[in-house]
C-alpha cells in the first residue's frame, strides 16, 4: 500500500495482537445472511408499490407521433415500430481503467461490457495523479503510466464513439493532492484558481457534467483551506462557475450516510441548503453509496440494521424539495466470499438500483468500479465489481442488464389512427422509429423528453 492509500479514508486498518492487519471494511464474518427483516421491508408490498408508482411517475411519459405525407395530410393505418435507443437516465461507471487492461482484447471486451449497461462515465481529475509534478499536467495520450488514472483526453473519443455522457471527478478534494502544494491558504486558492481554468478550457466542451467538491463533511483541519464552516464549497463553486459553458451541470458530492437521514438531522441537506441561500451555482446533487467502508457495513445492510428503504425514499424527498438532479455517484456493494456470495451482491444491487430508478428528481446511479481487480488499493478485497477478475459479468451485471435493456426499456408497435396519430407511454430517453406505408418505409429518431411537450410530427412520402 502507498502512503496516499492509508490517508485516504477509503482504508482503515485495525492492528490486532499478533501484526494481523484487517482492512476495516472486510467483514469477519464466515455466512453472511439475509436476515427476515431485510426481506420484510425491501419486498414488503406498501414499498413495492411505492417504487413502482415513482417509477411510473418520475421515469416516463406520454408522446404522441403524428404521421403525414408530404403534404402534411394525416396518413391513418401506417405500421409503427417504436424502440428506446437510449435512455435519459444516466447508467454509469467510472472508466478509470479505458486502455490500461493487460492485453487490447481485454480493453476490448471492457469496452463491450461497459457500453453494454451504460450510457455515463466517470473522468478521474484527481490531481496529485493529473499533475504529481508542477507545471507538468498529464492530460495528453503518451504522458507517464498511473494504475487507474488514464490521460483526460482518452475519454473524450471514447465518450464520442458510445454517445457517453461524461462527468469530471473531482474538481476539488481534501487528498489525493500533490505533493508539492503550499499550505498557504491564499497561495493555494490561487494555484486551485489556475486548475479549475485549465480543465475547463480543454475539457467543458466535451465532458458535460462538473463535480466541484467532494466529501467536504470529512474535511480535515489540517487541509489549508478549512473552516469550520467549510467555506471553501462555497468559495470554490464561485470560481469554478463562471469558467463552465451554460450546457455543463456543476454538482457537490458527498458520503453515504447522507442517504438515509432526514432533513433536519442532515448535515448535508442544511449545507446546501445554506449554500443555495449564499448564491451558489449548485446545479446538481451527489450522494455516494459505499456499503462496504465501515465495520460490517454489508452484514448489517442484509440484517436490516442500516440503510431503511422507506427511510431512505423519504432523504430523497427531502431533497426534491432542491428542484435540482439528484445523483448516485459511487456505487460500492461487496461480494460476500461464500457460495451464494454472488446471489446476497445481485440482491442488494437490484433492490437498490429499483429504490433509485424510482426516486423523485433522480437523474443516474453510477457503480464504482465495473469489475472485481479495479478499485482502488484494498477496496478490491471486497469484490465489488460487476464482472470477475476474467471480466466475465456476475449475477449483479446481469441483474443491470436485464433491468436496463429489458425491463426498463420500452417497445410498442401500432397503427395511426384516423388522424394519423399514434400514441405511447414509455420511458425517457431516445427512440428508434420505423413508420411503414405500403412499400415505403421511414425511419428516424424522436426524444421522449421529461420537459418537453413530446408531440412529434413524422412526414412519410
Amino acid at each position: 500500500m502507498n502512503e496516499r492509500f492509508f490517508m485516504s479514508r477509503h482504508f482503515v486498518a485495525v492492528i490486532l495482537l499478533g501484526c494481523v492487519i484487517l482492512p476495516v471494511g472486510m467483514s469477519l464474518s464466515a455466512d453472511i445472511k439475509v436476515s427476515d427483516k431485510y426481506r420484510r421491508e425491501w419486498k414488503d408490498p406498501a414499498l413495492v408499490q411505492r417504487i413502482e408508482t415513482g417509477i411510473e411517475k418520475n421515469r416516463k411519459g406520454d408522446a404522441v407521433l403524428s404521421v403525414v405525407d408530404a403534404e402534411g395530410k394525416p396518413v391513418p393505418e401506417a405500421t409503427l415500430s417504436v424502440k428506446l435507443k437510449k435512455h435519459d437516465f444516466l447508467f454509469g461507471c467510472n472508466a478509470f481503467v479505458l486502455g490500461q487492461l493487460k492485453t487490447p482484447e481485454q480493453n476490448k471486451r471492457y469496452e463491450e461490457i461497459f457500453t453494454k449497461i451504460c450510457n455515463f462515465a466517470t473522468v478521474p481529475f484527481y490531481w496529485g495523479d493529473l499533475e504529481p509534478e508542477k507545471g507538468q499536467p498529464r492530460y495528453a495520450e503518451g504522458c507517464e503510466y498511473i494504475w487507474r488514472r488514464p490521460p483526460p483526453d482518452r475519454f473524450i473519443p471514447f465518450g464520442k464513439k458510445y454517445d457517453l455522457t461524461l462527468k469530471a471527478h473531482p474538481m476539488l478534494w481534501h487528498i489525493i493532492n500533490p505533493k508539492w502544494l503550499p499550505k498557504d491558504p491564499e497561495a493555494l486558492k490561487a494555484l486551485y484558481r489556475k486548475r479549475f481554468k485549465e480543465i475547463t478550457s480543454r475539457y467543458a466542451k466535451d465532458i458535460a457534467i462538473w463535480e466541484v467538491t467532494n466529501e467536504s463533511s470529512g474535511c480535515p483541519t489540517n487541509y489549508p483551506l478549512y473552516t469550520k464552516d467549510k467555506a471553501y464549497v462555497g468559495w470554490a463553486f464561485k470560481e469554478a462557475a463562471p469558467l463552465l459553458r451554460d450546457e455543463n451541470l456543476i454538482m457537490i458530492n458527498d458520503y453515504t450516510r447522507f442517504n438515509a437521514i432526514r432533513a433536519d438531522k442532515n448535515w448535508y441537506y442544511k449545507q446546501i441548503k445554506g449554500l443555495l441561500a449564499q448564491g451558489a451555482q449548485i446545479e446538481g446533487i451527489g450522494l455516494q453509496f459505499h456499503i462496504w467502508f465501515a465495520p460490517r457495513l454489508m452484514e448489517r445492510h442484509l440484517a436490516g440494521e442500516v440503510h431503511s428503504p422507506t427511510v431512505i425514499l423519504d432523504t430523497y424527498d427531502d431533497f426534491a424539495k432542491f428542484n435540482l438532479p439528484v445523483y448516485i455517484t459511487e456505487v460500492t456493494v461487496p461480494t460476500p466470499k461464500q457460495p451464494n456470495g454472488e446471489d446476497l451482491q445481485a440482491e442488494v444491487v437490484e433492490d437498490l438500483y429499483r429504490l433509485w430508478f424510482s426516486a423523485p428528481n433522480m437523474k443516474g446511479v453510477t457503480y464504482w468500479n465495473m469489475g472485481d481487480s479495479m478499485a482502488y488499493g484494498g477496496e478490491d478485497k471486497a469484490a465489488g465489481g460487476l464482472v470477475d477478475m476474467d471480466l466475465n459479468p456476475k449475477k449483479s451485471y446481469k441483474v443491470l442488464d436485464h433491468l436496463i435493456n429489458e425491463e426498463w426499456r420500452t417497445q410498442v408497435n401500432g397503427k395511426s389512427d384516423q388522424e394519423g396519430q399514434f400514441a405511447f407511454r414509455g420511458f425517457y430517453g431516445v427512440y428508434d422509429v420505423d413508420v411503414r406505408i405500403g412499400g415505403i418505409t421511414k425511419s428516424c429518431q424522436v426524444h421522449l423528453s421529461e420537459n418537453g411537450d413530446n408531440k412529434h410530427k413524422v412526414v412519410i412520402k
